[in-house]
């Protein structure tokens, strides 16, 4: 067998698995670590496949999130890879809840980094009453003034809150598995993997979009990676973000620093096939993991922060527009399910790739 056809046979495995999800399918537990194990010298036929699912149901658009810390710190879990936990000595901004001038503050600099969705993010193992009621009330304002797409990550929540955030306007609530049922144990210990399936399942019963993801890189397996990535396909979560471990001294896991760029592909490429029609977004660790390999990771993903993170700073916004722009990508903010395609004639092109491979 010739060279040529050797690169023929490889190259057309990952886009036969590409025609598979394409036509309806799902991968097999199987496939998914045939794709973590992918050869670096598959990457150029793994990302091309990948993009395949991601143009038919996204096209070339990318979804900005802008991340707002509205309560830091104070935390009395013990989360091994958090710098606000009450383990770790980090040296970060320890404050209650902001108020409604700086949460509306953070709002309009979304709106003036073109993001589509803002996030608002409380420490702690789950709000109280009083934060859910401010909370609520200014969700109310920031959409009246900015029309922003909105999202809450307050920790475990209970039915009441659930709802009462959903009737303020939340469209979305964040609660992260962040590892397999198996790891989770081994990253913490005051609270389960079951309390946090529990949470999802508050907020789907309320009537808003679950917003759910994971860390790469905190020591699991590659077992662990596919485990949870099939969790959130039972969940059927609207979107997953995927961050990748950035190590901060002062927390259990700050010598973690085990990953390379590839490895972060190959995750992003997993989420693609295993999620075809869910918003997959890049997300802490970006800068740090990716490096120099960034813009490649929005071949698969098709969303990303334009933002500093929690604690951690991110690549200042006018990179993120430039990188957007160098693809030939087109940043959006209107619905994300609306116009999946950038036209009809990708549309119609997929499907009859998806006929034919």
């Amino acid at each position: 067998m010739s060279v040529g056809s050797v690169e023929t046979e490889v190259g057309s495995r990952w886009h036969a698995l590409a025609a598979k999800v394409l036509s309806g399918g799902e991968i097999s537990r199987d496939e998914a670590h045939e794709i973590l194990a992918c050869p670096d010298v598959e990457m150029p036929d793994l990302l091309a496949a990948a993009f395949r699912i991601r143009r038919k149901h996204f096209g070339l658009k990318v979804h900005f999130y802008y991340l707002k810390n509205a309560k830091s710190g104070l935390c009395p879990e013990d989360c091994s890879y958090c710098s606000q936990s009450k383990i770790s000595d980090a040296p970060i901004e320890r404050y209650s809840i902001a108020n409604e001038r700086v949460l509306l503050e953070g709002a309009r600099r979304a709106k003036e980094s073109q993001a589509r969705t803002y996030c608002i993010v409380a420490s702690g193992r789950g709000p109280g009453d009083r934060e859910v009621d401010h909370v609520c009330n200014t969700v109310k304002k920031i959409k009246d003034e900015t029309g922003l797409h909105i999202c809450v990550c307050l920790g475990l929540l209970k039915p009441d809150q659930a709802r009462r955030l959903a009737e303020a306007g939340v469209d979305r609530v964040n609660h992260n598995l962040n590892t397999s049922r198996r790891f989770y144990e081994e990253i913490c210990t005051t609270h389960t993997f079951q309390d946090r399936i529990d949470t999802l399942n508050v907020v789907r019963e309320s009537g808003m979009e679950l917003c759910s993801g994971l860390i790469v890189g905190m020591g699991e397996t590659p077992e662990d990676i596919v485990d949870v990535v099939m969790e959130l396909r039972g969940l059927k979560v609207e979107s997953i973000p995927v961050n990748f471990l950035h190590p901060v001294d002062g927390t259990p896991l700050a010598q973690k620093a085990d990953l390379n760029p590839r490895e972060c592909l190959r995750a992003l490429c997993l989420l693609r096939f295993a999620h075809p029609t869910v918003e997959i977004r890049i997300a802490g660790g970006r800068e740090l993991n990716l490096r120099w390999l960034q813009p490649m990771g929005l071949y698969p993903a098709n969303s990303m922060f334009v933002s500093d993170y929690l604690t951690t700073k991110g690549q200042p916004a006018d990179e993120d527009f430039k990188m957007v722009r160098d693809l030939g990508f087109e940043i959006v903010t209107g619905d994300h399910m609306e116009s999946p395609c950038d036209s009809h004639d990708d549309c119609e092109l997929e499907a009859a790739e998806a006929a034919t491979a």
